[in-house]
């Protein structure tokens, strides 16, 4: 069982009670599965809390057959604090305890609730054993908002004919993903085997925020499947000895959360646009899509996050392509 000292930090207090003040809702639903055979667990009780007060419920509920709760609305903070630079944490902080007979309780920290959209958060139960009847998943700040280590530059185009390399020899869409949970060359961590749009959707859930207008949300998303499509058709990390796809660190790749929620407007965009990627004309490699939030971390020549109803801002601009290699321009609006 992993110790929230969040639940004992009084900046997180004062950050709580000043949302109170100011006040918007967002939506959260929740999808309780088994870990046998992914299997929807009816009636499984849904705990709903602030994170810094786990022990004073707000909310109660009840999944169904599916294994869905409810969608219950949620104080947020301002909308215009995820739109435009901000001081104020532009989200709100839920613990979400899901308990069911046979099966361990588990209690995620940390929920991220935005204003206007819909959280989803999905659970898995493992079954109840004598030695174990709890696991807490502490969920970190977003990338916007807490602090994490700027991406190390890299070249967009790899070169892929250096002897003994592998490489694909085509782009394809992977089922899954292995993803390393530290830096490379952390021995420590953790691998986690991901589906491909889980993944996406994990990401652009931890590095935007999902209040942005769609056509931010598509450019940011195209990007963040463009950078995965390059580590997965050079084999990157593969070709140096390591046995993983890509890594959660923002040093060297996307910040990537287990057992965070998503939002239901990012993975509506990663279901239309999951086949795309960018590229350079007459190169057949995704682009390593390097980007930054433009406010905190300066990257000269790279995509910056706008959060203003613009898309992200490439020097040059690229093709967009479908693996069926139909190719198109891509627009990205500059306000």
């Amino acid at each position: 069982m992993r110790y929230d000292m969040r639940k004992y930090d009084p900046r997180r207090r004062a950050i709580r009670m000043m949302q109170e003040d100011h006040i918007d809702k967002g939506r959260l639903r929740v999808d309780v599965r088994s870990q046998e055979e992914n299997r929807p667990v009816e009636n499984a009780t849904v705990s709903i809390s602030y994170t810094g007060e786990p022990d004073r419920p707000l909310e109660e509920l009840q999944t169904d057959s599916s294994g869905l709760s409810p969608e219950v609305e949620l104080d947020a903070p301002p909308l215009e604090y995820s739109l435009e630079p901000s001081e104020y944490q532009p989200y709100s902080e839920y613990t979400i305890r899901i308990t069911a007979p046979g099966y361990e309780t588990v209690s995620v920290s940390g929920a991220e609730i935005l204003p206007t959209v819909t959280a989803l958060q999905s659970v898995i139960l493992r079954p109840l054993l004598p030695t174990e009847d709890y696991q807490n998943f502490v969920i970190p700040a977003h990338t916007l908002f807490g602090d994490y280590p700027p991406k190390i530059p890299e070249e967009e185009i790899k070169p892929v004919n250096e002897s003994g390399e592998i490489v694909l020899s085509r782009v394809v869409v992977p089922e899954y993903v292995v993803v390393h949970d530290g830096a490379v060359g952390d021995s420590t961590a953790q691998n986690y085997y991901v589906r491909y749009k889980d993944y996406i959707k994990n990401v652009a859930s931890s590095e935007i925020y999902a209040t942005w207008p769609t056509d931010t949300i598509r450019a940011n998303v195209l990007a963040i499947m463009s950078f995965t499509l390059n580590r997965v058709y050079t084999e990157w990390y593969r070709n140096k000895g390591y046995d993983y796809t890509i890594t959660s660190s923002t040093a060297y790749d996307h910040k990537w959360i287990p057992n965070r929620n998503i939002f239901a407007s990012i993975s509506q965009v990663v279901d239309e646009l999951f086949s795309n990627y960018l590229s350079r004309p007459n190169v057949r490699q995704p682009i390593l899509t390097q980007y930054c939030d433009g406010q905190r971390v300066s990257c000269p020549n790279w995509m910056t996050h706008l959060q203003r109803p613009t898309s992200i801002l490439p020097v040059h601009l690229p093709i967009l392509r479908s693996l069926d290699m139909r190719q198109f321009t891509y627009v990205f609006f500059v306000s």
